[in-house]
């Protein structure tokens, strides 16, 4: 199991960030070597760290590929490329952005790829669409349940779209 995170906040062209990451969803069904298992709810969350620009469209999508991890963060850059991001400064704004959060129960640190992702676990923008889509996922590293990790973070400011 392979678990993806989709963000953005800011618009591309006439769509909203929202579109956004629903087209993703489509680019990434139609991608040979992935399977779309499952997509978790839509979310509107405050940036993080506080930064005073507009709020993110927040989601997870649970994949079966082929690919391994380094050809899907390839594929995944891609994406956002073609999406419009422009990688500017840490942390800026974005009309898309795209984070391999787990890769089956991996573990690896390298310079271009760090799995499971390294700052998910403390982001509820995160684990609560990954909890949508894989509420039995284990953080592979500290062996927590995603229910108790979502207990730690369960002050930042989140909240579905309807």
């Amino acid at each position: 199991m392979v678990l993806i995170a989709v963000g953005a906040n800011l618009p591309l062209g006439e769509g909203s960030a929202l579109s956004t990451c629903k087209a993703v969803v489509k680019n990434l069904q139609a991608t040979p070597n992935l399977e779309v298992l499952a997509v978790s709810h839509w979310y509107e969350s405050a940036p993080v760290p506080p930064s005073g620009q507009p709020p993110y469209v927040n989601g997870v999508i649970k994949v079966r590929t082929s690919l391994s991890p380094d050809a899907l963060l390839a594929l995944l850059q891609r994406m956002e490329a073609e999406f419009g991001r422009e990688r500017s400064v840490p942390n800026a704004a974005r009309t898309l952005d795209l984070d391999l959060i787990a890769y089956d129960d991996l573990c690896q640190d390298d310079a271009h790829l760090t799995l499971p992702h390294p700052r998910a676990h403390e982001r509820a923008f995160v684990l609560l669409p990954l909890y949508d889509v894989a509420p039995d996922w284990v953080h592979p590293v500290s062996q927590r349940p995603v229910v108790e990790l979502l207990a730690a973070v369960s002050g930042q400011e989140i909240s579905r779209i309807k």
